[in-house]
């Protein structure tokens, strides 16, 4: 294994002589790299850069978040924002019901349209 690998490195860093006709081998390295630039791109487009506007925009929904406010929570949860706290909010589910929740749980504010 090991005269393997000092062959290898001989012929990478051109400590023997080449064979003519025989592709370099730092080409043929940097051609099998670029073969997986664009699957990195296409990933980043798909998966990442979506998920990270997503994120954005709940960021920026939950710091928006004020008392009187429509939420939904997680669990599917509706109710009423009462007070409203840096890490904890309370929700008015009924007219004496007030449940705690951690701010992170509401994943949407209710936006009442007109009744038809």
């Amino acid at each position: 294994m090991l005269m393997v690998s000092d062959a290898f490195a001989q012929g990478l860093f051109g400590g023997g002589p080449a064979a003519s006709g025989s592709p370099n081998p730092n080409m043929t390295f940097l051609l099998q790299i670029a073969q997986f630039l664009p699957i990195i791109a296409i990933f980043y487009l798909l998966l990442i850069r979506p998920q990270q506007q997503q994120a954005k925009k709940l960021k920026a929904m939950l710091a928006a978040l004020k008392n009187g406010d429509k939420v939904v929570t997680s669990g599917g949860l509706m109710g009423t924002i009462a007070r409203l706290d840096e890490q904890k909010v309370v929700l008015r589910v009924a007219d004496d019901v007030k449940m705690e929740f951690l701010k992170s749980a509401i994943v949407s504010v209710v936006t009442e349209g007109p009744q038809k």
